[in-house]
């Protein structure tokens, strides 16, 4: 089976955006490592494992048949030779709806292989509503 070889994390994140615009399973597979140990959460789902896991829930996603608008922005990136964790946010609306969803945050993680650069996890949820946040303690605060 030949498979499209890419050269930078940056081609497979391209690649992997442009599958989810055009609801493309096979093209969404492609950018996915063979690696069973792969991730992908979708905003509000379970942590999905294995390549089975992940294709099973695109094809799901796909199967409606709705076409999604997809932009990025705010990307930072850490980078290595082998690794490279992608964050951004996704701004997502369906064909015809003219409303202004909230974006999601997403992390991208890629690894360099034998056959070029490949996605390892994708995990996406809702940025949380700054107004609710003001005055609640962080998760992550120390008292």
């Amino acid at each position: 089976m030949s498979k499209t070889i890419f050269t930078s994390a940056a081609d497979v994140e391209a690649a992997f955006y442009d599958a989810l615009a055009r609801s493309d399973l096979d093209a969404m597979m492609t950018v996915w490592s063979e690696d069973e140990e792969i991730v992908c959460i979708h905003p509000g789902g379970p942590r999905l494992t294995g390549l089975a896991e992940v294709r099973e829930s695109w094809r799901q996603m796909f199967a409606n048949g709705t076409r999604m608008i997809v932009r990025t922005t705010h990307q930072t990136v850490s980078a290595s030779m082998m690794l490279t964790v992608h964050n951004v946010l996704e701004h997502v609306t369906v064909e015809g709806d003219d409303r202004i969803p909230t974006p999601m945050v997403a992390t991208n993680v890629y690894v360099r292989g034998a056959v070029g650069w490949r996605m390892v996890m994708h995990h996406a949820s809702p940025l949380p509503d700054i107004a609710e946040l003001m005055g609640q303690d962080t998760p992550h605060s120390v008292h």
